[in-house]
């Protein structure tokens, strides 16, 4: 499928999708959310894509919803009352209520390569992948607080499970910038590399994953995300049925073939 907003690539078992709209810093609108979907759902639907990037064209990640669309640049009044309440609403549901869910339920483990700025919709779009990475020219911000918006796309509950409660509610609290060296020190990001090298330690990250057993990390990525929600006993149980489907799948018997002859297993999803 060609894509207007967003470019969609593969790079061996690598999908990398690229938010392309450079000369609005990648900014959300209805086009890319829409996007972004088909993209999303075309990855997961891919076999031969096990892990996916994704990362901003230009000089910044994502710099958030397209304020052009937001009610400070409409008619006064447009959205005042409960029909104009309802109507914002179902605009979030649309956008941040199917791009957000999609991606976290990605079979797939996802990377978000941050090359600049990630602002308010960009950072939780960020957030919502499993990994991170991100060079000196990275950056974090909650900017709902500074516009007195309700963060949409996430926030509230992506923040303190990324970064921890204290420091999840500073960020949107105050919606001040979080740099570079801070993201790293709190494992925002998973790598911290100079510009210059951030794509080929991104990829090469992706490659290790890309490498592995397609279904035990499917598996184990489903469970860390349903966990969250569980009691540990609860959990126990699903390990052990989730153990009991990876026993018995070919990628097991080739790791154990592959540890005793000491070589690198060939894992193939089955």
């Amino acid at each position: 499928m060609d894509y207007e907003t967003i470019i969609l690539e593969k790079r061996g078992y690598i999908a990398v999708l690229t938010l392309n709209r450079p000369e609005r810093l990648n900014a959300l609108n209805p086009q890319m959310t829409g996007e972004l979907v088909s993209a999303l759902d075309a990855v997961d639907e891919d076999d031969e894509a096990r892990v996916l990037v994704i990362t901003g064209a230009g000089r910044g990640f994502c710099s958030g919803a397209d304020v052009g669309g937001m009610s400070a640049g409409r008619r006064e009044g447009e959205h005042s009352g409960r029909g104009g309440a309802e109507q914002m609403r179902q605009g979030l549901i649309r956008s941040a209520g199917r791009v957000q869910p999609r991606l976290q339920k990605l079979q797939k483990p996802t990377i978000a390569m941050v090359n600049g700025a990630a602002v308010g919709a960009g950072c939780d779009l960020a957030m919502a992948c499993d990994l991170r990475t991100g060079s000196e020219k990275t950056r974090f911000m909650n900017a709902f607080v500074r516009i007195g918006l309700f963060p949409g796309w996430g926030g509230t509950w992506l923040y303190p499970r990324v970064m921890g409660l204290g420091r999840a509610l500073e960020f949107l609290y105050t919606g001040e910038f979080m740099e570079a060296e801070e993201a790293g020190r709190l494992g925002v990001l998973n790598r911290l590399v100079p510009a210059d090298e951030l794509e080929k330690e991104t990829m090469a990250l992706a490659a290790r994953i890309a490498d592995g057993p397609p279904i035990a990390m499917r598996l184990a990525k489903m469970q860390v995300y349903k966990g969250l929600g569980m009691e540990f006993e609860t959990a126990l149980q699903m390990a052990a049925a989730l153990e009991t489907i990876t026993l018995s799948s070919e990628d097991h018997r080739e790791g154990v073939t592959a540890f005793r002859e000491k070589r690198k297993g060939e894992f193939r999803g089955r």
